[in-house]
């Protein structure tokens, strides 16, 4: 396999018109157009028909995080604006525990204006909770650096954090849409199957489907399966480095119930993911699975794929053995669902194991996710963006779709 370490990103650019970028969704999910990318070849439909270019006998995987109103906005007594932005739960560090905690918690968090917000000064907030009122109050910890660690605390048991941020948290939409945040964003910015809270992004490609979508596969006899990854911040992050060697990839959450690493097995080499997402999540699958196969008694701190792993590593195994390595080691320890973290990056040279189909959006120039498009489909993304741009498609998290079958169905 190939280091990507020397890749200059410049070479995975484009011109992307700010016209192209989609800054509001159509009123119809499924309307979005779909670029179809079938074995060097290419053509276009509209998405409510995406069906009819698969075939039965195939796993469709998503991602079913749930963006999380993840903005707040304070405001000091002299009149100063503090944003807190949270990123991951640090105390407790569990998601889902994170999310009902009363009266305290703690978050990695981004701060606007940080500056004017200075260590042993608490700032405050008074809200409405469930009809009752209730002051949220935080605390900083840290210098001025990109993250800081946030003591939220609030004075009434009965209001948990999730209720918190339904109350006064405002949903992050992606910078680049350059708008503040509306109503229809806290519906049109969530797939409709979105269930596990944590993303401040969401899983974009997901946006597309509807019941309709689903009902037509079902009948064609592809089934469909379900994974969470909390999308980060970094997932917005351009490669700033000339070279990719110096650019840190951003770790993410990833967590795989038991029977869906089971439906994956049943499916190898048939696996669609939708999204790059659902795409790093099983692919980093494979890692976790070639890790636990070398020594199945990892502490779940352990398991964590590191961004140059698929490159260094040297694992052999094949995705099967990997996957019942997953399985077996759930069985010894007693668990229902593998949970890890993932700092991997697929960029060209990456070889994938897993995932034979993927459903995406048109990403932004020289950023990682447009790395894992160009790994996927090699130097034809070239032809596919060219296409994209001259054929009408928008562009971005609210833009149209295409599906990538290098290899065909």
């Amino acid at each position: 396999m190939k280091n990507p370490k020397d890749i200059n990103i410049e070479d995975y650019s484009y011109e992307l018109p700010e016209d192209r970028i989609a800054k509001f969704p159509l009123a119809q999910r499924d309307e979005s157009k779909l670029l179809v990318y079938n074995q060097g070849n290419i053509s276009e439909d509209v998405f409510k028909n995406i069906s009819t270019h698969l075939k039965g006998g195939m796993l469709m995987v998503m991602n079913n995080t749930k963006v999380i109103q993840a903005r707040l906005m304070f405001k000091k007594e002299t009149g100063t604006h503090i944003e807190v932005f949270c990123l991951n739960p640090h105390t407790p560090n569990d998601y889902a525990l994170a999310f009902v905690a009363t009266k305290h918690c703690a978050w990695e968090c981004m701060v606007g204006n940080a500056k004017r917000w200075k260590n042993g000064q608490t700032l405050s907030m008074p809200l409405t909770v469930n009809g009752k009122p209730v002051t949220l109050k935080a605390d900083r910890h840290g210098e001025n650096c990109r993250t800081m660690v946030i003591d939220f605390s609030w004075d009434e048991e009965d209001v948990n954090w999730a209720d918190i941020l339904d109350a006064c948290g405002v949903l992050p939409i992606p910078p680049y849409l350059k708008r503040e945040t509306q109503e229809s964003d806290k519906t049109t910015y969530q797939t409709i199957y979105s269930k596990i809270k944590g993303s401040v992004a969401a899983p974009t490609a997901g946006l597309h489907f509807t019941e309709k979508e689903f009902g037509e596969l079902a009948e064609m006899g592809i089934e469909r399966d379900e994974v969470t990854l909390h999308v980060g911040a970094g997932t917005f992050q351009p490669v700033k480095s000339e070279t990719l060697n110096d650019h840190e990839m951003h770790t993410e959450v990833v967590s795989i119930n038991r029977s869906t690493i089971e439906h994956i097995l049943k499916y190898k080499g048939n696996i669609i993911a939708v999204g790059t997402t659902s795409v790093r999540t099983l692919e980093s699958l494979y890692y976790f699975g070639a890790m636990l196969h070398e020594n199945m008694d990892l502490h779940a701190d352990e398991l964590k794929v590191g961004q140059w792993m698929p490159y260094e590593a040297g694992y052999t195994i094949d995705a099967t053995t990997a996957l019942e390595s997953v399985i077996a080691y759930l069985d010894r320890h007693g668990l229902d669902a593998l949970k890890g973290s993932t700092q991997i990056i697929i960029a060209p040279g990456y070889e994938f194991k897993i995932v034979k189909a993927m459903v995406t959006n048109f990403h932004q120039p020289e950023n990682t996710l447009m790395l894992l498009v160009a790994a996927f489909v090699g130097d034809d993304w070239k032809k596919i963006y060219e296409y994209a741009l001259t054929h009408n498609f928008r562009f971005l998290s609210y833009g149209d779709s295409s599906l990538l079958l290098p290899r065909g169905v």
